[in-house]
């Protein structure tokens, strides 16, 4: 009967148990039959972030949504590997997934901190981690739990312990808006993980559990304590002596944030472009998640030299107007650092800060300097003062006598150190003109450096690149170009006289005029282009027919479809300066067609080649080794759009603009430059292109909302001196190189002033470049002249060719 009872019980049990393990198998069936596959890890590509650079290899700027840089396991530090593995999962390398050992000992714990209300552990294995972060939810139930435990078992299964270890460092977030190990060690140290010591490694590995709980700048004592537990755990663990553990204990956190981008200073305005560039080229989630290795053609030496050029040449424009006022002014109250720390600065103006005046009387102001912030945001404790002498602010006190007549307490103003005078600040102010400046290889079209504006904190329009001007007579050489690669020579006389257009339409009569309002005579293309006389421009466009100048326009790039009416040949079409310093690249290197570019190349997150500038050739660059065969050659395979014997021409046409034209003030370079101003009506727009055998530079200078810049304020009063003072810099240690005259040319004397042949070293006298078969007239000749005379038989041959001679 006892034993009847016991059968009948352990049948009951047994029957119970079967029917839970088959509750229990439905269960766990109905949660696995949705789990992704663990397949999808091996395909996995990260977020990772683009990075630009320099010519030289400088980090220029990144761009992410998650900051990650993915690591292999192979390249991650074994010290890092422990710290992280002390950490988060000291048997890692044993379990098959889950930790029994360790859930035993967790659940033990939290039974007792249940009864005594104390802090839950968990016991995640980083595999599990794996699991929660790539395949699942962070929702906290029982069924995620489990699909996180069969997952992990799968995951242990399908791949070996290095790779979701390279999974797991790669994935995590560790605050700083850095994902993975690699850029969470530049984002705390700004150093790469080869160069982290054992206290930093450890305190990376503390960041997993929460990085907002152990903030370097926020909880530094909580980080700490959290730091030193992890050193303990990879001393107990073998990773570490107990010595190296105790040296790495006592040292501090030694946390140093990164600063973000733009790296290289001034460089706002070319990160910009760039940055557009390649949403244009390859989409948003490309450009913030692909991972592209972005090599630029931007000169750091020359983007700071270009930048201070165009700032001085900016300000002293604006200082040369008068004091405006100050950018506010506030109650100083109990602390003049807190009244002067809410203004914002314009963050990228590095020379300049921001003060208060504190005090003013007649001969200076006493100011305090805007404090500092902590890395939280907070206003530092320390107090800077100065003075603004008189002396310091000359160009702000026309009209005044006083200091006091210009500035008043409260009132916020930016400052600069004075040279040699520690404690005194010059007065500035935030210029009203604007402009932009683009410096270009000539022979490949790689943009060197561009600057965009005075401020990229202050406005992101880029006026280099986006700012549609009228170039006006700094378009000239382009009619000139396409006049003398279709039949004209620089000795072709025009005639300067008054001259009406009849623009149809109803319109009225267009009587174009000089700048100086004044007409010349006959004069010969040379004198028209470097006197930059407008009358002959328009008689020359209307010699050869606008459609032939519209054509050469588009060829050099400077327009897509010019409208052929002859006051464009004036420039009265907007354009932007990266396309005429393109156009004028033609000049400088020979007449082929240029492609401006600001990116040599750009590589996939593997390191594949996506995209390269360079276009041309190289036959035996390929070579595995040399075996006494001839040097590589490079094809140059661009379209010649330009005569190189026209491109000679115009380019010695246009040093004499500026040996003897309108940009005069360039010839204190010393170097041979060749150039044309621009200066479009009522001085809204001023330009100045120029350029040496390798380098072309063009300036602009103009309101945002096009006004009057003032009587005079031509482009080679204001513009040329910037670009001056660029090329003395640039320059100033390369030796003085002639432009390349190309086989063909003959070198003839001939009169400025007639064109005709001249005896050498007489007045008035130069050497002409002629090509074959052309030379000074025999006769004397006028274009456009108005009573019957002769017209050279070069316009004849221009008007009847057509768009001859593009090639």
């Amino acid at each position: 009967m006892f034993l009847r009872l016991i059968g009948y019980i352990f049948g009951i049990g047994a029957v119970f148990f079967l029917v839970v393990a088959a509750g229990v198998a439905w269960y766990v069936s109905g949660l696995t039959g949705g789990l992704p596959s663990v397949e999808v890890l091996a395909k996995y590509e990260p977020p990772v972030m683009t990075r630009i650079h320099a010519t030289d290899g400088q980090l220029v700027a990144e761009y992410a949504r998650e900051r990650r840089l993915y690591l292999p396991i192979q390249a991650i530090p074994d010290r890092v590997k422990a710290a992280f593995i002390s950490a988060e999962d000291k048997n890692f390398y044993q379990h098959s997934g889950l930790d029994y050992a360790g859930i035993m000992r967790a659940g033990v714990q939290n039974i007792a901190a249940l009864s005594s209300n104390g802090r839950m552990i968990g016991a995640s294995t980083i595999t599990q981690q794996v699991a929660k972060n790539f395949l699942l939810t962070n929702e906290r139930t029982i069924d995620r739990k489990i699909k996180e435990a069969i997952l992990s078992l799968r995951i242990e299964q399908a791949n070996s312990k290095d790779k979701i270890l390279e999974l797991y460092l790669n994935e995590i977030f560790l605050g700083l808006g850095s994902y993975g190990v690699a850029a969470a060690s530049l984002a705390y140290f700004d150093k790469s993980v080869h160069e982290l010591t054992l206290s930093e490694a450890a305190y990376l590995a503390a960041l997993p559990k929460g990085p907002n709980n152990y903030n370097p700048f926020r909880y530094a004592d909580r980080a700490i304590e959290r730091r030193n537990w992890v050193i303990d755990r990879m001393v107990e663990n073998g990773y570490a002596t107990p010595d190296e553990g105790e040296a790495a204990k006592a040292q501090p956190l030694g946390v140093k944030t990164r600063i973000t981008s733009p790296h290289i200073f001034a460089a706002d305005y070319y990160v910009e472009e760039v940055r557009r560039q390649l949403m244009q080229m390859y989409g948003e989630k490309a450009l913030y998640e692909g991972g592209l290795s972005v090599r630029t053609s931007l000169d750091p030496a020359m983007q700071v030299m270009a930048r201070q050029a165009l700032m001085d040449g900016l300000v002293s424009f604006d200082e040369d107007r008068g004091w405006r006022g100050p950018v506010k002014n506030v109650p100083i109250g109990e602390d003049w650092g807190e009244a002067v720390g809410t203004i914002k600065p314009l963050s990228d103006i590095y020379e300049w800060r921001l003060a208060i005046v504190t005090k003013v009387d007649k001969g200076e102001a006493e100011i305090g300097l805007q404090p500092g912030r902590s890395e939280t945001g907070k206003l530092l404790a320390e107090r800077e003062t100065g003075v603004i002498p008189a002396s310091e602010m000359k160009w702000a006190l026309r009209g005044k006598k006083n200091v006091d007549g210009v500035l008043k307490v409260g009132d916020v103003v930016y400052v600069e150190p004075a040279d040699g005078k520690p404690g005194s600040y010059r007065l500035h102010q935030v210029p009203e003109i604007e402009g932009a400046m683009v410096v270009m290889d000539p022979h490949t079209g790689r943009v060197l450096a561009m600057d965009g504006g005075f401020s990229y904190a202050e406005s992101e329009f880029n006026r280099a690149t986006q700012a549609q001007r009228q170039p006006g007579s700094s378009f000239k050489p382009f009619v000139y170009a396409a006049a003398l690669d279709n039949g004209y020579t620089p000795s072709s006389v025009v005639l300067d006289a008054p001259i009406e257009i009849d623009p149809g339409f109803g319109q009225p009569m267009w009587r174009p005029e000089n700048y100086a309002q004044k007409f010349y005579g006959p004069s010969t293309l040379r004198t028209g282009i470097e006197q930059s006389r407008n009358v002959m421009t328009v008689r020359l466009a209307q010699d050869m027919g606008m459609p032939l100048v519209a054509e050469y326009a588009k060829r050099f790039g400077v327009y897509d479809n010019l409208a052929p009416f002859l006051p464009n040949a004036l420039g009265a079409t907007g354009t932007t300066v990266l396309r005429m310093v393109a156009g004028y690249s033609v000049f400088a290197n020979g007449g082929r067609q240029v492609k401006p570019t600001l990116i040599d190349r750009i590589q996939d997150r593997f390191g594949k080649t996506i995209f390269k500038h360079e276009e041309r050739v190289c036959e035996g660059c390929d070579a595995d080794s040399w075996n006494n065969q001839d040097e590589p050659v490079i094809t140059d395979n661009r379209e010649q759009v330009l005569d190189p014997m026209t491109a000679y021409q115009i380019t010695s046409m246009m040093e004499g603009v500026v040996q003897r034209g309108t940009a005069t003030i360039v010839k204190q370079v010393g170097k041979p430059i060749a150039g044309k101003t621009g200066t479009s009506n009522d001085y809204k727009d001023a330009w100045f292109i120029g350029y040496s055998p390798d380098l072309v530079v063009g300036v602009f200078f103009g309101y945002d909302q096009p006004r009057p810049m003032g009587r005079g304020m031509t482009g080679g009063e204001i513009a040329a001196p910037v670009a001056a003072e660029f090329f003395k810099l640039a320059l100033a240690d390369k030796p003085a190189v002639p432009f390349r005259m190309p086989e063909g040319l003959t070198l003839i004397p001939i009169d400025r002033r007639t064109g005709m042949r001249a005896d050498p070293g007489a007045p008035n006298t130069i050497m002409e470049a002629f090509k074959p078969g052309t030379g000074p007239a025999d006769t004397y000749s006028v274009i456009g002249s108005s009573d019957g005379g002769t017209v050279s038989s070069e316009s004849d041959r221009a008007v009847m060719g057509g768009t001859g001679g593009l090639y």
